[in-house]
């Protein structure tokens, strides 16, 4: 029970660990800048792939000013900036020489972004990767010497790229690099601070001393500090705070997922031999319970699941095209494409109608034509109207941006004429599949008792209210770092090229991290002895719409000076749209996870 405890709390640690670097992203946001605008670097830790034992930048003798060390102007290059000096003792020394043997990196930010170092690859000397930080120093050998020293970097020749709006002549910083020099700097006369005129380098465009060597780290010795910055205009996207928090995610949810397999495998292989006590069973005492259908509201649930089976078809396949560039402006031809995409998604009805009807004959139902009826029309015609009631307020407003009345017909009859009969298709055909038979053992793998168990009293972080907000964090802080850019192409008009090809890349994640969360929460509650888990499967992942939703609202706020009701109405409504209909998708994708779960651990186990 010690050993099941402590697994039980290491796996709550790496989802603390989860969303506090997804909640730690949700801060971050790329700024506008003026040219002249001040930018100040943020220094951060030492790394090193050595130890992995990360170390404050001030645990070395580094300049250690009360702001930030290094700071600039936007689009104002600069050199030979004196940032400060230092001399040596021995125990400094000492310890700049043990992080230059362990080959420790200095790490830095700006605007959010990590610095990188572009490397020539070894495979390809054509090829250029990036690094990310600095060496503390290197270590080398003077000429006709065999003898190592420790050398230190103490000039750094920042690049920053940027993209400009040629409109409001803003900028954005979307790329932050540095080339790490090691120079044994001089000076005239006695030392005045930073003004005093070093003869290695100067602000006139010389930065780098040929005569001068490389500045070594002894006891005693006297060393400066110094940094150029140059500015490039780029094409280059902002992608890499993306990469980095899917990386995060990725590797921490990684860890739960094995630490769960390890958890459960042990956990059934005792049960099957039975060695485990009554006091260790958990969830492998809800075997006549776990498929119980739900109390309240199961029509319901089936037709949110058909909807959502719907939407995410309608997802992957926009997402496809998108990657490919059909959604690219470059590539709109009078809309022509978007009418494809339309033609597809309403064909994605007969999935929805299939879906939704088996679950519900799962659930004993057994009219499958008021099902299939609610799955056609109740969420449909609700989104539906609200569009309708948006459009209308546009056209009151005389603005171009209205569906014409003959567009708004024709949509009503692919809906009519082509949604609504693939959903009273696909119904049809899934619930008149045989479920239970012998040859298609595709449903309960266990017997429902005929009594249901009752549910012992649980633990507050087992609270359903709980459990469902924290489980949607991780989800969408999957898509916030992109989800800016969308906003901003949508609602500011700005053209990101590969929103999309991002968004197909994000996507992937986004099930993986709807599933997992899902799969572990539903595990909790299991292992706590309850079994009402349909709904709160749905509800878990599905939170995240209501985190996209107050996001939307957060941005309004911030970033957007919407002034007149209408646009107001049309943001809010658009919003909520779009905001209920990642509910829907990823509600979907963990209920469907937790299903499959819970299928393959209770058909694994020996009933007794």
């Amino acid at each position: 029970m010690a050993r099941a405890a402590l697994e039980n709390y290491q796996i709550w640690i790496y989802i603390f660990l989860v969303l506090s670097c997804q909640v730690r992203g949700l801060s971050v946001g790329p700024e506008d800048f003026k040219k002249g605008d001040l930018l100040k670097i943020k220094v951060n830790k030492l790394t090193s792939t050595k130890t992995h034992l990360p170390f404050s930048y001030h645990s070395l003798p580094y300049c250690n000013p009360e702001n930030s060390p290094y700071e600039f102007r936007m689009r104002e290059p600069t050199k030979c900036n004196v940032v400060c000096r230092i001399i040596l003792n021995a125990k400094t020394a000492k310890g700049l020489k043990e992080k230059i043997d362990d080959e420790y990196m200095v790490n830095m930010d700006l605007d959010s972004l990590p610095l990188v170092v572009p490397v020539t690859s070894f495979e390809e000397s054509s090829s250029i990767v990036y690094r990310h930080g600095f060496y503390v120093g290197i270590k080398g050998q003077y000429a006709g010497s065999n003898v190592d020293m420790h050398f230190i970097i103490n000039h750094s020749a920042f690049t920053v790229k940027f993209r400009k709006d040629l409109a409001t002549d803003l900028s954005r910083i979307v790329g932050f690099e540095v080339t790490p020099y090691s120079i044994k700097h001089e000076y005239e006369g006695e030392w005045n601070d930073k003004s005093t005129r070093l003869t290695t380098c100067d602000q006139e465009g010389r930065t780098i001393s040929e005569f001068e060597g490389p500045q070594k780290v002894e006891d005693g010795k006297e060393i400066i500090f110094t940094y150029d910055v140059d500015f490039q205009e780029s094409d280059v996207k902002l992608w890499f705070s993306i990469v980095n928090s899917l990386l995060i995610v990725l590797l921490l949810s990684g860890k739960v997922a094995m630490m769960m397999w390890s958890t459960l495998y042990r956990e059934i292989s005792k049960h099957n031999q039975l060695e485990m006590t009554q006091e260790e069973a958990g969830w492998k005492l809800l075997q006549g319970d776990v498929f119980r259908p739900p109390i309240s509201n199961s029509d319901l649930l089936c037709v949110f699941v058909g909807t959502g089976v719907e939407l995410f078809g309608m997802v992957l396949v926009t997402m496809i095209f998108a990657a490919l560039g059909f959604l690219s402006p470059s590539n709109r031809k009078g809309g022509l494409e978007l009418i494809n995409m339309f033609f597809l998604w309403v064909f994605m009805g007969f999935f929805g109608g299939y879906s939704s009807a088996r679950l519900y004959k799962m659930f004993n139902g057994t009219e499958w034509k008021k099902i299939a009826l609610k799955t056609a029309f109740m969420l449909p015609a609700t989104l539906f109207a609200i569009f309708f009631a948006l459009n209308a307020l546009i056209s009151g407003e005389k603005s171009s941006g209205a569906v014409p009345t003959g567009t708004m017909f024709a949509l009503l009859l692919l809906w009519f004429g082509i949604s609504v009969p693939l959903v009273f298709i696909g119904s049809y055909i899934g619930f008149k599949k045989e479920t239970n038979n012998k040859q298609d053992q595709d449903q309960d793998p266990v017997e429902i008792s005929k009594v249901g168990r009752k549910i012992p009293k649980q633990s507050w972080y087992m609270n359903p209210a709980f459990a469902i907000l924290i489980g949607g964090i991780l989800p969408f802080g999957v898509i916030f770092n992109q989800l800016f850019f969308v906003l901003t192409s949508i609602w500011l008009h700005q053209l990101y090229n590969n929103v999309f090809g991002f968004l197909f890349i994000i996507f992937p994640i986004l099930v993986l991290t709807c599933a997992e969360i899902t799969i572990l929460f539903c595990y909790f509650q299991l292992r706590h002895g309850d079994y009402i888990w349909w709904w709160r499967s749905y509800l878990t992942s599905g939170s995240s719409g209501l985190y996209l939703f107050l996001y939307s609202a957060f941005y309004f706020f911030t970033k957007l000076e919407i002034e007149k009701p209408v646009s107001v109405a049309l943001y809010f409504g658009s919003m909520f749209i779009a905001s209920f209909a990642f509910f829907m998708v990823t509600g979907t994708i963990g209920f469907c996870a937790c299903f499959w779960f819970t299928k393959l651990i209770y058909s694994s186990i020996k009933l007794k």
